[in-house]
């Protein structure tokens, strides 16, 4: 855990982009629950240390999706595993961390892309996000929600990280996330997810053939935490923070061009 604290600070010294104030936002360094906006899903919020000291500084945003365990309207519960688990104790953190909640009932069997897709139009709105580094995790249901949301919009994210899943859209072409870093994690001896379907979609993606390889961790001796071990790698992290989407996608703010050094 302390290597991953010292991960984290050491990012967030990275430049960020500029943009233009943003509306009012939560404390900084702890999380605060947040209403549904319009169609989308109450979250919890967490906005990094800093945030308010330069208002045109634009910030990377992790999206954060719970598996099942977590469904239901206590937000509290959201926190149990994750990035909510241990953003706590990682104040410091250099990103927007946004962890949605799904409800319980027959609309909560699975993540809604559209209301997904709602939320995150807020969020732009909401906060000073870096439209080039939006990341997209999940575990166990919410690792297939990662993989479904990307499958159907990889123009929206930098890298997706998901964990202990594979993807229920099977009319999907594994080869839209051909260009896009991946790095899966799954234990060997998962009994509620095959870790073999897991592999599947991955080694689909691969051999597409993009401009990256997608990665993939797998635990040896372990059922289904690995989200446990994934979540506390400061290798993790800090991959993910290092990669940036190139191409703009629709409604992306124009990034404005820095001056040449003399």
């Amino acid at each position: 855990m302390r290597r991953l604290l010292l991960v984290l600070a050491a990012a967030a010294s990275v430049a960020a982009t500029k943009a233009p104030p943003a509306p009012a936002i939560p404390p900084e360094g702890v999380q605060t629950a947040q209403p549904a906006p319009a169609g989308g899903y109450p979250y919890l919020a967490f906005v990094p240390k800093g945030y308010g000291a330069d208002s045109t500084q634009r910030w990377p945003l992790v999206i954060f999706l719970h598996g099942s365990g977590e469904r239901g309207t206590d937000i509290e519960v959201v926190k149990k595993n994750g990035p909510p688990k241990i953003i706590a104790q990682h104040a410091g953190s250099p990103f927007i961390l946004v962890s949605p909640q799904l409800e319980m009932g027959a609309d909560g069997s699975r993540w809604d892309t559209a209301k997904l897709e709602a939320l995150l139009a807020n969020l732009r709105k909401t906060y000073r996000v870096d439209p080039s580094r939006i990341y997209l995790t999940g575990l166990s249901l919410g690792g297939y929600g990662t993989w479904d949301w990307a499958l159907k919009r990889p123009d929206l994210f930098a890298a997706i990280v998901p964990v202990a899943a594979n993807s229920e859209n099977k009319a999907a072409d594994p080869c839209v996330l051909k260009d896009m870093p991946i790095w899966a994690f799954h234990g060997d001896q998962d009994d509620v997810v095959d870790p073999l379907q897991g592999f599947a979609i991955v080694k689909a993606v691969d051999a597409c053939k993009g401009s990256v390889r997608p990665r993939m961790t797998v635990y040896p001796q372990m059922t289904h935490g690995s989200w446990e071990p994934a979540y506390d790698d400061p290798a993790m992290w800090r991959w993910l923070l290092e990669q940036r989407r190139v191409t703009p996608a629709p409604g992306d703010p124009e990034t404005p061009k820095k001056k040449a050094k003399k």
